[in-house]
């Protein structure tokens, strides 16, 4: 008697998975632009104060955007414009200035995450099904 197992094919696998992680990614980023399109935030904008949920260097803060420290000097002086970043100097570093949100930055954040919260593209996972997908993105990208 031959049993046939069915082999899973691993590329075809990755490439699903790949094709999968984008598409989120992509979702999620329209899901930002929804959120601000009645505001005077941009996406890139709304980004940033979404990270800001502390003060942060420029160099930080364009770490967890994952882009160039000169596009986060241009989104940063956006913000500082419309009153809701401030630089101030660095505790430790006198080279570096940190972020900081004003009292309205921190009020528009607060904004911004509810609105971010309502139909989010997780919204539909549990608290263990997010903790999980936390855990195997970091996971994968501790490889890099």
């Amino acid at each position: 008697q031959v049993v046939s197992i069915r082999r899973v094919d691993s590329s075809a696998q990755t490439r699903e998975l790949c094709s999968l992680v984008s598409e989120l990614a992509h979702t999620i980023d329209e899901h930002v632009r929804s959120c601000v399109a009645d505001s005077e935030l941009t996406s890139t904008q709304a980004v940033a104060l979404r990270e800001l949920a502390e003060p942060l260097s420029m160099r930080e803060l364009a770490a967890r955007m994952h882009c160039a420290t000169s596009n986060v000097t241009f989104v940063v002086d956006r913000l500082e414009e419309q009153g809701l970043v401030a630089r101030e100097p660095h505790p430790t570093d006198r080279r570096s200035k940190r972020l900081v949100l004003t009292a309205e930055g921190a009020r528009q954040r607060e904004v911004l995450l509810s609105r971010l919260a309502e139909d989010s593209p997780l919204g539909d996972l549990g608290e263990h099904e997010r903790n999980s997908l936390h855990t195997l993105l970091q996971r994968a990208l501790a490889r890099r």
